[in-house]
């Protein structure tokens, strides 16, 4: 890019802060205010013409620096070819080189104010190599041809809490692996694409939630010690690519969300740790920039630079690749300056709390940046505490996620489900006790990737019982989870009774499928996702009191569950009934509101009634039952599963 200006300097400070003249004044000044929320656009390296020549402009933020150079295969990684030049008060530099196109590994050479030098990838890179190695990569993410328009526009209609939202987790590299060696047998992001959607669909989902996109060197990590906040991994592919993937779920009508980690970041030699020779990214005070359990760097939330870099990558992964939401890994452990810290090992704030007021500021600013009219993307907090005013409105006093995981409900449900029948009669509180605060945040019912790692158990594994047991008691609590408020997430393999834990080495046993009792279940939660889709009563009013009632929230001592789901309209209401022992109720009576008639749309055995199809109907009688007016009998199995409709 020729500058407007080629007369004569009047210094060499002049010199310094002109440059090329990419980045002008106007996005140093936003940079240091962070504000700048296409940054992304300026620093790190992108094709230019500079000067009547093609080539490749690089711009990297490092102010502790004496000297910065590009080093790549290009150069024979020598700091002494390609050294870049500072623009004034931004602690940013610069190089062009022409010549140089995509696809070219390179990083930064930072020689620091000990005159050591120090090899580091590009903080901004659009591509990274492929691990081990670790390397930034050359690359022009323009001129996709997206054809998701009707996606994208139905998108910024839509309000989210009255929508369905049913997530499936995925992580790509390990649910399912081809038979080559290449790439470790990975699928690539256009086969995931066309695969995963189509499961997907069929099963009744809304929304994939990809674990370990952003680049990140070890796969053990599961992508949550992110290297490459730009790039996306290239274990699957290409930026395009993925650009490719994430266009077809639109086009199939399936919503992407991905997982993103503005917590904290990995030691590693080429990552953002002391990246420019000593704390940059990162709280220079090891009391509050490192996590002392988890061995990784805490971003400092008090330096615009800091907050502009994330805050832009939120906004780059919406606008650049139309991703629907972002879910906001270990909230929690930004809030808390004590989180993991035992006492006189951590920094109080100015009032003597623990709570960190950058990381509360930069939430607000981020989630009014990301949830605006223009993106409407959806910001999902991963909040374990009880914080208050997670989903409420910044000016309003919260925080301004657009949704929280439930992780109360999730520790609760998963106690109350892993016991033996005999004993949940003494639990009974931990299947009710969620219901008395879900009204108080836009929640997601989660039984997420952490519920079954690390000799937590799978899914079906956690269920009591002999073999059979296993299987009714899942489908049991699926149906609980299904008609509470609330949207739901489950992890890829839970849904048709994956035996061993995940391994994020290994496909899924996809194998399972085409046994009885697991075909079976998989038939069943996509009859549940079928059913949650098609009645609103189950997603329209999750924070009215009117959008649930109680039939029967004492029945402990048999263990069982009734109650009410309503939508506005008070037609196609849904009637819940859920036995959690092995024990026949062959002459349970259920009170309802009003008389009329309540026809079963689903149970255990049969599952979804699809049209023309007769199931169990009844008209109800005016006899007093559960505080009900009326009620009606209904021989209830044993783990019975009974979803009846009715109007009022």
């Amino acid at each position: 890019m020729k500058h407007q200006s080629q007369g004569k300097k009047s210094s060499s400070a002049k010199k310094a802060a002109i440059g090329t003249g990419f980045i002008t004044e106007v996005d140093r000044y936003l940079f240091g205010q962070g504000t700048h929320y296409q940054i992304y656009d300026k620093l790190g390296a992108h094709p230019k013409t500079y000067r009547g020549k093609k080539g490749m402009y690089f711009a990297v933020w490092a102010p502790h620096a004496k000297a910065v150079s590009v080093v790549g295969d290009f150069n024979g990684w020598d700091p002494s070819k390609a050294p870049m030049k500072p623009l004034a008060d931004s602690g940013i530099f610069e190089r062009f080189i022409p010549g140089l196109g995509t696809g070219k590994l390179y990083k930064y050479a930072i020689q620091t104010q000990k005159n050591e030098w120090i090899l580091k990838a590009d903080p901004y890179a659009f591509s990274a190599e492929l691990r081990p190695g670790t390397a930034s990569v050359t690359a022009d993410i323009s001129g996709f041809s997206w054809s998701d328009e009707k996606w994208m526009e139905g998108r910024k209609k839509k309000e989210p809490i009255r929508e369905p939202m049913a997530i499936y987790e995925v992580h790509i590299g390990s649910w399912k692996k081809k038979d080559r060696k290449e790439r470790d047998g990975f699928y690539s992001y256009k086969e995931a694409a066309h695969e995963l959607a189509a499961y997907v669909k069929e099963m009744g989902y809304t929304h994939v939630e990809l674990m370990g996109i952003a680049e990140h060197p070890l796969d053990a990590s599961w992508g949550y010690q992110v290297t490459g906040y730009y790039a996306p991994t290239s274990r699957y592919g290409s930026p395009k690519e993925f650009m490719y993937f994430v266009n077809y779920m639109h086009k199939k009508g399936i919503g992407v969300i991905l997982d993103w980690v503005p917590a904290h970041f990995p030691r590693d030699a080429h990552g953002l740790a002391d990246f420019d020779g000593q704390p940059l990214y990162e709280y220079a005070d090891p009391r509050k920039g490192e996590h002392p359990d988890w061995g990784t760097k805490i971003f400092d939330y008090g330096k615009n630079e800091v907050k502009n870099f994330l805050i832009a990558n939120a906004m780059y992964w919406v606008e650049q690749y139309h991703i629907d939401g972002l879910r906001v890994d270990a909230v929690a452990s930004m809030l808390y300056l004590d989180y993991g810290r035992s006492a006189g090992n951590w920094v109080p704030n100015q009032y003597g709390e623990n709570k960190n007021l950058e990381a509360i500021e930069f939430f607000r600013h981020l989630n009014s940046v990301l949830t605006g009219s223009m993106t409407k993307a959806l910001m999902i907090a991963e909040e374990s505490t009880a914080w208050p005013g997670v989903t409420q409105a910044p000016e309003e006093g919260g925080l301004g996620f657009s949704f929280k995981w439930n992780m109360g409900w999730m520790h609760d449900f998963l106690e109350y489900m892993k016991l033996d029948p005999y004993f949940r009669k003494y639990n009974h509180n931990k299947m009710t006790f969620g219901i008395t605060y879900a009204s108080s945040e836009n929640y997601i019912l989660t039984l997420s990737h952490d519920e079954v790692v690390h000799l937590k158990c799978s899914m079906i594994n956690k269920m009591p019982g002999y073999q059979t047991d296993k299987f009714a008691n899942l489908k049991a609590g699926y149906t609980f989870m299904t008609g509470h408020p609330g949207k739901k997430l489950l992890f890829m393999g839970q849904d048709f009774g994956q035996y061993h834990e995940w391994d994020e080495k290994v496909g899924l046993d996809w194998y399972l499928t085409e046994e009885d009792l697991n075909r079976d279940l998989q038939h069943f939660v996509k009859d549940l996702l079928h059913l949650y889709q098609k009645y609103p009563a189950l997603y329209r009013r999750e924070r009215e009191s009117d959008g649930f009632q109680w039939v029967n929230a004492n029945d402990g001592d048999r263990s069982i569950f009734s109650f009410i789901r309503r939508d506005e309209t008070r037609k196609n209401s849904l009637l819940f009934i859920l036995n959690f022992t092995p024990m026949e109720r062959p002459d349970y009576r259920v009170g309802v509101p009003k008389s009329g008639v309540y026809r079963l749309i689903l149970d255990g055995q049969h599952g979804l009634y699809k049209r023309g199809e007769e199931g169990f109907a009844v008209r109800s009688r005016k006899q007093e039952c559960d505080g009900m007016p009326y009620s009606f009998a209904y021989p209830l199995p044993a783990y019975g599963i009974a979803v009846f409709r009715f109007n009022g």
